[in-house]
């Protein structure tokens, strides 16, 4: 992004392709695969176990259910919102208010991308 204006950087990163927009849905790593990889954040995948650092569901952890590149947001297993009717759905959270705790390596693109 090359402009400095709010209005600008929002139209960007609105209209941007799907290739860029995975790399908005990065989170931090937790401190031991910081140590382990080298690595301060790293993009969030279907699989991933995290905890949640901000919001209601704050000391939750879970698999990562659903990813959703439109919105900018992921649901996590066992982070739900009762509604009126009393049934319950998933709380859509963004990227940056988890932790990745435990990484899904099932293959040697996303192994080599951790590596790099």
């Amino acid at each position: 992004m090359k402009s400095k204006q709010p209005r600008k950087q929002r139209k960007a990163r609105y209209n941007a392709p799907l290739h860029i927009r995975h790399k908005f849905m990065s989170a931090p790593l937790s401190d031991e695969l910081r140590d382990k990889y080298e690595k301060r954040s790293f993009p969030v995948r279907k699989g991933d176990t995290v905890r949640v650092v901000r919001g209601d569901g704050k000391g939750k952890e879970g698999k990562v259910r659903s990813i959703d590149l439109k919105s900018e947001r992921i649901t996590v297993e066992g982070v739900v919102v009762a509604r009126s009717d009393l049934s319950e759905v998933p709380r859509p959270l963004h990227p940056s208010n988890v932790v990745i705790t435990k990484l899904e390596l099932k293959d040697k693109l996303r192994e080599s991308a951790l590596m790099r």
